[in-house]
């Protein structure tokens, strides 16, 4: 059977409107990493034609200190039981602070639950029920769609202002695609480059910690419509280069008020509570943009292996692009 439109989910009365409870029969707490299998990985494959790697993950401390003031940089000791040998550990490590994907647990439906309607009680640690080691066992991998949604308004004379954290429409997406000359398909991992990391990065430190204090940050407007584009296009991956994929502060007309009032109307509860998507947030695509730019394609196999953390919320993202 086909799976329903995101307007026919958003009249569902079997599961929370907008959801994709129980759609996902094989693998259901994948959520929608499921639109990425052995297909789409096959035809990923066919992008490798340069023989080139593309890091896309920041280092673990690049944001020091992070944007979320309840996260801090990991600290890392060494150690010796001899001379002759070392170890090492991270202390205060948190797995969100710099190049991450939020797992299903990071969100809760207000007044449904997690994904799926798993229990609170089963969100705990080394209890499996969504953890991220779902999408370890099973790495997420197929093809890299990148958007450049930085360069289309740079070339439009819009380019972006980061420190006055605009908001961005699924239209930029389209509008960039048709620029590329190409096309979301089912199972895309899709990336966009807004160019936030790195100007954030590059600014003086009274400057970051003045965004940080204001929690500035350039993103996707809390829309139905961003939420469609998502699941109507089938993606099995949203990644950003910016704080948290939608725009900080939340914007006052936002379709989510009624629905995450704990959030004043984020749109994670949509997109990850509900919708299953997985996110990634502070993606490194500098290089990767740099090279699409250069040979006019915009796709390579991505492949996504968070830490095998049994009840992980979250998890640095470990992302390869190979073009």
């Amino acid at each position: 059977m086909p799976l329903p439109t995101y307007r026919q989910l958003t009249e569902r009365t079997d599961a929370p409107a907008g959801s994709s409870w129980h759609l996902f029969t094989d693998q259901p707490e994948r959520g929608m990493a499921n639109f990425a299998g052995p297909p789409q990985i096959r035809r990923a494959a066919g992008t490798v034609v340069q023989g080139s790697a593309f890091n896309l993950d920041y280092p673990l401390d690049a944001f020091d200190p992070p944007m979320s003031k309840a996260r801090g940089i990991p600290q890392h000791r060494i150690t010796a039981k001899h001379d002759q040998a070392r170890d090492d550990v991270l202390d205060n490590f948190h797995l969100q602070a710099s190049t991450q994907i939020d797992g299903l647990r990071h969100r809760r439906a207000s007044g449904h639950g997690f994904y799926n309607g798993v229990p609170d009680h089963d969100i705990s640690p080394r209890s499996p029920r969504l953890g991220v080691q779902l999408w370890a066992e099973l790495p997420l991998a197929g093809r890299g769609l990148l958007i450049d949604v930085e360069g289309l308004l740079r070339d439009r004379g819009t380019p972006l202002h980061h420190a006055d954290g605009p908001a961005l429409t699924p239209d930029l997406l389209d509008d960039a695609l048709a620029e590329q000359g190409c096309h979301v398909e089912s199972g895309d991992l899709v990336m966009v480059h807004t160019g936030w990391a790195d100007w954030y990065l590059a600014t003086t430190p009274e400057q970051r910690a003045e965004t940080r204090d204001r929690r500035h940050a350039t993103g996707f407007a809390q829309s139905r419509a961003f939420a469609a584009w998502c699941w109507d296009h089938r993606i099995a991956l949203m990644a950003t280069d910016t704080f948290a994929v939608e725009v900080l502060p939340v914007l006052e007309n936002s379709d989510f008020h009624h629905s995450a009032p704990e959030d004043n109307g984020m749109m994670h509860q949509e997109l990850i509570a509900k919708l299953g998507l997985p996110l990634g947030e502070l993606w490194n695509l500098t290089a990767l943009t740099q090279d699409c730019r250069a040979t006019g394609r915009w796709d390579s196999l991505l492949t996504v292996k968070p830490l095998n953390l049994t009840g992980g919320v979250g998890s640095p993202a470990n992302a390869t692009a190979l073009r």
